[in-house]
């Protein structure tokens, strides 16, 4: 059988693995179990006491093979892991986590949006350099140790009760080099404090990284991504369950079944209902992975789905006891009628206490009687989540029954029905785009040819997106050739008269003589003169492009120079003309193009550089680039957007209408 990429179809190693009934565990059976997601829910009622029998079966059977001994779960300092709810993965340069008008981290700000929607974080993945390494030679350790006050954020973060994540790329070999990875990671753990590592498009870590990363920083948890083999559960606390595909009836998470202590991270980032994870999360009774901004691309949460999170929080903090500890029946009995709406269960007992967790799989509301011989009714909530707990007669309330009866009738009023999704459009923003530069274009300016134009934009299908929405939406796993092709766009708009655009960009020698002139003084000018000698361009370099400059630097020159950046459409109307030169060495040429959404702000560079670094598709391209090609490129901040392979030139004139 050939299998056809359909991207909106979970590939086959995405889909739930079935559970032979039908004969005794076999070794055969037991691999093909081991390589499991999910295990597939057993679609008869009848069927299902023999379905948990030989989920049991695998569970002892794989724990011999493979020698279990759950000792990392009982390490001083990790155990926050098996509560970790919900983690948020998050941009370090997003608009709720830094501010680029006040240049600083506002931690307090993202605390507060996630407290409203979310009913609070347990932890925060700071995610720092793709997509926009690989644009010079800084490799992933500088992405973190360059960034002033990092250690600071970490710590507001902690005092606000966050765990705090960092990230490993395995894949970021064709920068800087400058150590060993293990060594170089374990520096930044032990720099920043961190409690634990994502492993970006790493399932898990060698052995020889686990105990360094311990030894930095004891009680350290490693997060690796999508299906963590079995006997690595051993010594990984978590692991983020990525393009996970449920059954129909709802099936059991295999590495949570193997240790309940494991916390697994439902995501499905591409998509727009998270409703499925989130049933699956909570009838197994682990985490979920908030991730709205997808590397500048704008993929939030809808209301009802956030507010589903809020009551699946709420629950699992009281619960965590009986969650972890008590004993587990997945697809628990339920009555006829329930079962035939699309509500399933799991049943969670402990110390006289059970609790059932309930999802509806069905477009509609369903209230009834979901307990065979039980007359007390639930609600829940169409796509959503319900629960109901009881003490048995005679047993002692233990101490955390009343927060866990508090939690369920707190969460039943944080129902939400909108499933919209919650639509941003990026504007463009900042500098020039509404002043008519007043000073006079110099002889050799290119003028640009006034009035309409129709421009085809190349570029390459990154997942940051281009200028609104995202490529993938509700994609399981982008690959090529839906990820990293060559497309187009098209751009149209109107070039005002007069128009002009520099044909080269600014020098060294003439960026140092504004500065002289003007008095201006680069923020975080550490990094800009830091390829200088004492002030001054290096000899032999006083021709070259200028770089190492942000934005504001480029846009105060220009305005020094009577004009101001050109935006992309005119650079590349520009670039087509015979007199534009690019510099040597090449580089990569800022725009006046700076947009945001409120959570992400980018800009186009043009023109690409001679640098390139090799050995991944996830870097940024290099190389120089004919004039119809652009690059989406984030803005970091305080003094990060200041690159070795950027620079800029200047316009005049009045600045037309453009595509938005």
């Amino acid at each position: 059988m050939t299998y056809a990429f359909d991207p909106l179809i979970p590939r086959p190693i995405d889909q739930p693995t079935e559970v032979p009934l039908e004969q005794g565990m076999t070794a055969e059976m037991s691999e093909r179990l081991d390589e499991a997601k999910i295990f597939a829910g057993a679609a008869d009622p009848a069927d299902r006491p023999a379905w948990r029998r030989r989920l049991s079966e695998w569970r002892a059977d794989a724990r011999r093979r493979h020698r279990y001994t759950g000792a990392a779960y009982e390490r001083a300092g990790a155990e926050w892991a098996a509560g970790c709810a919900t983690v948020a993965q998050v941009w370090l340069w997003d608009e709720l986590l830094y501010s680029f008008d006040g240049r600083r981290f506002t931690p307090e700000r993202f605390l507060a949006d996630a407290e409203d929607r979310f009913a609070r974080l347990d932890a925060i993945v700071l995610w720092h350099a793709y997509p926009v390494i690989g644009i010079d030679d800084r490799n992933q350790w500088d992405y973190y140790r360059d960034v002033p006050g990092v250690d600071r954020l970490v710590r507001d973060l902690h005092d606000a009760g966050l765990r705090v994540f960092v990230d490993y790329n395995p894949w970021d070999v064709g920068t800087r080099r400058v150590g060993d990875d293990m060594e170089e990671l374990a520096s930044v753990v032990r720099d920043l404090s961190a409690d634990g590592v994502f492993l970006d498009t790493l399932k898990k870590a060698e052995p020889a990284l686990v105990a360094r990363l311990e030894e930095a920083r004891p009680g350290v948890v490693l997060e690796g991504e999508s299906k963590l083999p079995v006997e690595r559960i051993e010594d990984h606390a978590s692991s983020w369950a990525q393009f996970f595909a449920d059954s129909p009836v709802p099936g059991v998470l295999r590495a949570h079944w193997y240790e309940r202590r494991h916390m697994q991270h439902h995501v499905r980032r591409w998509h727009r209902d998270h409703s499925e994870e989130l049933q699956s999360a909570w009838l197994n009774g682990v985490g979920v992975m908030v991730w709205e901004v997808v590397f500048g691309v704008w993929v939030g949460w809808s209301r009802r789905d956030a507010a589903t999170v809020r009551r699946l929080v709420t629950v699992q903090r009281a619960a965590r006891e009986l969650l972890l500890h008590g004993e587990w029946t997945p697809l628990a009995p339920l009555s006829a009628a329930a079962e035939s709406h699309g509500i399933y269960a799991s049943l969670w007992e402990l110390a006289g206490v059970r609790l059932w967790t309930f999802v509806n799989r069905s477009e509609a509301e369903w209230t009834g009687a979901p307990l065979p011989g039980v007359s007390a009714t639930v609600t829940v909530p169409a796509r959503g989540i319900a629960a109901t707990a009881v003490i048995e007669h005679g047993a002692a309330a233990p101490a955390w029954w009343d927060a866990l009866d508090r939690a369920i009738v707190a969460s039943d009023g944080e129902r939400d029905v909108d499933s919209r999704f919650p639509h941003r459009r990026a504007h463009r923003i900042g500098g020039d785009a509404d002043r008519t530069a007043s000073g006079p274009a110099p002889a050799d300016a290119i003028p640009v040819p006034s009035g309409e134009y129709t421009l085809t934009v190349r570029y390459r299908a990154r997942e940051t997106g281009m200028y609104q929405g995202a490529l993938y939406v509700d994609e399981w796993k982008p690959l090529p050739p839906r990820l990293h092709d060559a497309r187009t766009l098209q751009r149209s708009g109107m070039v005002a008269a007069g128009t002009f655009v520099a044909a080269s960009e600014v020098t060294n020698a003439e960026f140092a003589a504004f500065l002289d002139a003007s008095g201006y003084a680069p923020a975080h000018h550490h990094r800009f003169l830091a390829h200088w000698v004492d002030g001054r361009p290096a000899r032999g370099t006083e021709n070259h492009p200028v770089t190492f400059v942000d934005l504001d630097d480029a846009r105060a020159y220009s305005a020094w120079k009577g004009g101001r950046l050109p935006t992309e459409d005119e650079w590349q109307l520009a670039a087509e003309s015979t007199p534009f030169r690019r510099g040597a060495p090449a580089v990569w040429n800022l725009t006046e193009s700076e947009h945001s959404d409120g959570r992400t702000r980018f800009l186009m560079l043009k023109g690409g550089s001679d640098y390139r670094a090799d050995g991944s598709d996830w870097y940024v391209e290099g190389g120089v680039q004919a004039p119809d090609y652009a690059v989406k490129y984030l803005r970091p901040g305080l003094g990060l957007d200041r690159s070795a392979t950027i620079g800029f030139r200047c316009a005049w004139g009045a600045v037309g209408e453009e595509s938005p």
